[in-house]
């Protein structure tokens, strides 16, 4: 099949900017986009070459888009699976397959495929409803502290809260839920694998992440990870693990636990272009975006080596800010060697809303991370 410069349709479910930024590539390469988003203000709708208003969770809306791309992908897991099932079973190419979205979308089901096929992960228990927890805890089967999670629909750090004592489930949804152990843990880390239909895979390197305390969001992305080099050989043989289980195509994004004794957990996984990969846009020799395009599309795989160090830092809505955005201050930031912006489009600003984020790259990853902190400091995302 030919993509570039002709008739090909390359489908993406999800307007944001991971779609966005993936559309950086499919313009490179002269390829075709047709996007669908429930946002008629999706980021995506200014740089693909058709946009469809609909319903991601809509079987009829997701079926219908489906039908007439050729190459169908996602970006974003809240899709609707029995509609990839069913364009799956008509003949259409949907990468990463339902099978696998399927499995991750819900966090129970994929802490038990890591279970089932051996893949080293934190221990936990699975609850239909937040009361079953009450009662876990009540008869001694379950112990503060924990992590509960969502086991659906859970985004940018929502869906994740640390359990202390009884207070904290307050107020939190009532359906199905894990409680994971809480691990010890010196670093967490991600690693990206990309795998085509022919089998070849590759992995980039390890990232380290740092999180926000209270809202539970990457802050910032270390390329590469300041760990030994025995860790970091382990963390790509779990993801590699993880990647042979799944046997997915395009992009798989491991996050794993460093524990205190370097032992690896797999945390949990998103078939598809991740926050942990922003930093490849401008420190890898193949951007993340790049290929997942060239895993979806059965070409051959890009180099993954970085070229320099990387560090990503997250822009997000500062807390008290409602409205129509304002960058504070950055034309300051953009005065410092090796710092890129990227923004995403959203025109509306909130409390801990993704809006953009920014690369800096230099050889000493240390020095890196010092200009990181300044941007960190500097730049404000608040509205008008």
């Amino acid at each position: 099949m030919t993509y570039f410069s002709s008739d090909f349709k390359l489908g993406i479910l999800g307007g944001g900017q991971l779609g966005k930024m993936m559309l950086y590539s499919t313009r490179k390469f002269d390829i075709s986009t047709h996007v669908m988003d429930s946002s008629d203000e999706a980021p995506c709708k200014i740089a693909c070459n058709t946009f469809t208003l609909g319903d991601l969770m809509d079987f009829d809306a997701v079926y219908n888009f489906g039908k007439h791309v050729d190459v169908l992908t996602f970006e974003i897991e809240n899709v609707n699976v029995d509609a990839l099932e069913q364009l799956e079973k008509e003949g259409k190419k949907v990468y990463p397959s339902s099978k696998t979205l399927k499995t991750i979308q819900n966090k129970a089901t994929q802490k038990l495929f890591y279970r089932d096929h051996q893949i080293p992960t934190s221990d936990f228990t699975r609850f239909a409803y937040l009361s079953e927890i009450k009662d876990a805890i009540d008869n001694g089967g379950l112990e503060f502290p924990f992590v509960w999670k969502a086991a659906k629909f859970g985004y940018d750090g929502t869906g994740v809260k640390m359990v202390r004592q009884f207070s904290d489930l307050k107020d939190l949804p009532t359906g199905e839920c894990i409680a994971e152990d809480l691990v010890p843990f010196k670093n967490e880390l991600a690693v990206i694998v990309a795998r085509n239909d022919r089998g070849d895979v590759k992995t980039y390197p390890v990232v380290e992440m740092e999180f926000h305390p209270e809202a539970n969001q990457v802050e910032y992305v270390i390329c590469p990870a300041r760990i030994d080099k025995t860790v970091a050989k382990k963390a790509r043989e779990v993801a590699l693990e993880v990647s042979k289980a799944f046997n997915h195509v395009g992009l798989l994004a491991v996050e794993m636990f460093q524990t205190e004794n370097d032992e690896i957990l797999v945390n949990e996984a998103a078939p598809r272009p991740h926050n942990s990969g922003h930093q490849t846009i401008e420190a890898s020799y193949t951007s993340q975006f790049e290929q997942h395009l060239r895993a979806i599309l059965n070409l051959p795989l890009g180099k993954t080596e970085s070229k320099t160090g990387g560090i990503m830092v997250n822009l997000v809505g500062a807390e008290g800010y409602t409205g129509d955005v304002v960058y504070q201050n950055i034309e300051d930031i953009m005065q410092l060697d090796g710092v890129t912006p990227h923004i995403y489009g959203k025109k509306q600003t909130r409390p801990f809303r993704k809006m953009g984020h920014v690369t800096i790259v230099n050889e000493d990853i240390n020095e890196a991370r010092r200009i990181a902190q300044k941007v960190k400091e500097t730049i404000k995302v608040i509205s008008k």
